[in-house]
């Protein structure tokens, strides 16, 4: 990135972007929480108090320097507990809610967390787990609960027991001194091709973040935050959580993906950072209306006829688009994945200011982002103010692996030298991805470099760009590219893909009945794409399930996994 473009808050811990921001928007609204049929707020001021509270009572508790879990829906008390720990008591270890029994008791016993907090129905299992000797687990701290019951405390409890101690004079979470550069965050990577490893981070790497993407995204205290994607996921938890409280906005949490538009309206939401998975959803929702309405060829004409004006003025001329959505939408982040080129330049003629990111857990996470003034399709943007990005061991289409080096690269993988020394070097983080670099120095993302399928000709095929192809085929849910060595010549590798469809829509749109007839319906489509592709990229083999892919929690393909079932479903 060239420069920054607005004035940002210098911070240098997380503790002290609570206490700076919470002087500067003390009386705005920061959180609006839905309760039964209802919705209660609170300001900024009275979130720092209840953070205070929680973290006077957790060392009260003897938990001064302790590693504490969090694990649990994206909530109000999700963010409490993480910035309670963060801000003055130990170390975070925020968990995917996602993991099953067998997992949440490994990586408790490999984080070697003493206390969790949680919601009502990790209760059972965390018993367990605690019960059995698992680890260092002592106490569960649940966020439901209105009071200390079997054992299990009351996060609401302890925040007016917190509250108490603080009238009383306790000022050992106030005061507590934080060290920006030791571990204070270890997140467990999704493990899309391996076992996860534990990520450290510090209050620098994730600072530098925020200070990084507040100077270069046009936000501000105004500013309506729907948080949709996991919290524990390092891109929800910087883009969307703290960098709401970072920048002195109001966070609302949506009901579910069904009801995506519905909180976008309801809420006014200005700005919503999410995955191309669900950006690709509402804008096939907004086509289905325009299409029932009798509307979608006269848009399409207008996003013609208009697409050489500025965003703002393609905004006003769209306007009965942008209502659908609330009106108010200000900015859209897409991240965690790949964006169809076709659906970012789609929102763009319609006047959403939609941009790709691009990050790791290793880089706590943003390297690089679209914005305002820097923007081209299919583009992750260039590099935030703070990160340098290279190519390294490039190829004769400009193409190679991306290494980043800057404030937010990680400390490591904890406890494990072997794998940090695998990927870091001279400050330079190798991130796995590869990509090119134009003139510009805009960076487009061509695919993982482990999942880069190598052919007989030395030609490298990036599975991710053919998946895009296919996943516009209507039925389509979403597919998966693979390649499977020849009988006749085991060095020859041709491409196949897995394409799970929704078998009623198929049958509906290509006016098809059994089985064979879906097949070749959907083989057509695919021999269609073979032609205006090169053709050592062609694919030659067709699976179709309707089967979902197994992804991580942010909808990643997780390809060995993957593979694996094509490959015992072979033998």
């Amino acid at each position: 990135m060239d420069k920054r473009m607005y004035e940002y808050l210098e911070i240098e811990n997380l503790k002290e972007m609570l206490e700076k921001t919470g002087e500067l928007y003390a009386d705005k609204k920061a959180y609006k929480i839905k309760k039964e049929e209802d919705y209660i707020t609170y300001t900024h001021k009275e979130v720092r108090e209840m953070i205070n509270a929680l973290g006077t009572s957790l060392i009260n508790m003897g938990l001064k320097g302790k590693r504490i879990a969090v694990i649990g829906n994206s909530s109000f008390e999700w963010e409490m507990a993480y910035l309670s720990v963060v801000c003055g008591t130990g170390i975070i270890v925020p968990l995917d809610k996602s993991l099953t029994d067998i997992e949440l008791a490994n990586l408790i016993a490999k984080s070697e967390v003493q206390a969790i907090f949680c919601q009502g129905k990790y209760i059972k299992p965390l018993e367990d787990i605690k019960n059995r000797g698992i680890g260092k687990l002592k106490n569960l701290i649940s966020m439901d609960l209105e009071q200390h019951k079997n054992g299990v405390y009351s996060q609401k409890e302890l925040i007016e027991e917190g509250k108490k101690l603080i009238k009383q004079g306790d000022r050992r979470f106030l005061d507590a001194e934080i060290n920006a550069e030791e571990m204070s965050i270890m997140l467990f990577t999704s493990g899309t091709t391996s076992a996860p490893k534990v990520v450290a981070l510090s209050h620098k790497n994730i600072c530098s973040n925020l200070m990084d993407i507040g100077s270069i995204l046009d936000v501000n205290s105004d500013d309506v935050f729907l948080s949709v994607l996991p919290i524990h996921h390092v891109f929800e938890c910087t883009v969307g959580f703290l960098f709401a409280l970072y920048k002195g906005a109001m966070t609302v949490f949506c009901d579910g993906i069904r009801y995506i538009s519905k909180n976008l309206k309801e809420h006014k939401v200005s700005v919503m950072a999410c995955v191309p998975s669900i950006y690709e959803k509402i804008l096939k929702m907004i086509k289905a209306n325009l299409q029932k309405e009798g509307k979608l060829s006269k848009i399409l004409e207008d996003e013609e006829k208009y697409k050489e004006l500025p965003i703002e003025q393609r905004k006003e001329k769209f306007k009965e688009i942008q209502e659908i959505l609330g009106g108010n939408i200000k900015l859209l982040i897409s991240g965690a994945a790949s964006l169809e080129r076709s659906v970012e330049r789609e929102y763009r003629l319609l006047g959403f200011n939609l941009v790709q990111g691009y990050g790791l857990t290793e880089t706590s996470p943003v390297v690089a982002i679209g914005t305002n003034k820097y923007h081209k399709i299919g583009s992750i943007g260039k590099s935030v103010p703070s990160v340098e990005a290279k190519i390294v061991d490039v190829n004769k289409e400009g193409i190679g692996e991306l290494a980043v080096k800057g404030p937010s690269v990680m400390i490591g993988y904890y406890n494990n030298k072997k794998a940090t020394d695998a990927v870091l070097e001279d400050g330079w983080f190798y991130t796995g991805d590869l990509a090119r670099i134009d003139d510009e120095g805009y960076i487009f993302i061509c695919g993982r470099k482990k999942s880069v399928i190598v052919l007989k000709n030395g030609k490298n095929i990036f599975p991710e760009e053919l998946e895009n192809l296919i996943n516009r085929i209507e039925g389509v849910n979403e597919s998966f590219i693979f390649g499977k060595q020849m009988t006749n010549d085991k060095d020859d590798i041709k491409i196949n893909v897995k394409v799970v469809i929704d078998k009623e829509k198929v049958k509906d749109v290509y006016k098809v009945k059994t089985e064979e007839e879906i097949y070749q319906a959907i083989h057509s489509k695919i021999k269609e794409i073979n032609k205006i592709i090169p053709q050592y990229k062609a694919i030659r083999g067709m699976i179709i399930t309707e089967e979902p892919l197994i992804k991580t929690t942010t909808n990643k393909i997780k390809r060995q996994e993957n593979l694996k079932i094509i490959e015992e479903n072979n033998k």
